[in-house]
């Protein structure tokens, strides 16, 4: 077997414990370790693409997946009725910190317009 040295990957496969705040076999969503919003998720799917850049037509149905899980788990967060933000963060520029493609769901409160 292969090491997995990414961090989500770890996670994804259940090598690194987390709250699991939704699951399925596509994807893992879980709090964000340094949270921008009072509810800030992370969904990330188990097969590892480094960045929203990197998706390939093969991967329509796990992007799709990651789509679907940020609705459900807004909707168990309590968040959805208010209105809630997904975000891709795509490389260093835009702030991405870890290699592994990551959606983030915040809410929780207003959060205006983006700039």
């Amino acid at each position: 077997m292969q090491e997995i040295s990414c961090l989500f990957c770890k996670i994804g496969v259940g090598e690194i414990a987390t709250t699991i705040t939704y699951q399925d076999d596509l994807v893992v969503a879980f709090p964000d370790q340094q949270p921008k919003a009072p509810i800030h998720i992370l969904v990330i799917p188990k097969k590892h693409i480094k960045s929203a850049d990197d998706i390939q037509p093969a991967d329509e149905k796990l992007v799709g997946a990651l789509i679907f899980a940020a609705q459900q788990v807004a909707r168990e967060a309590g968040i959805a009725e208010n209105g809630y933000r997904l975000v891709f963060n795509v490389r260093s520029h835009a702030g991405q910190t870890i290699d592994h493609l990551h959606l983030h769901i915040l809410g929780g409160e207003h959060l205006g317009p983006m700039a």
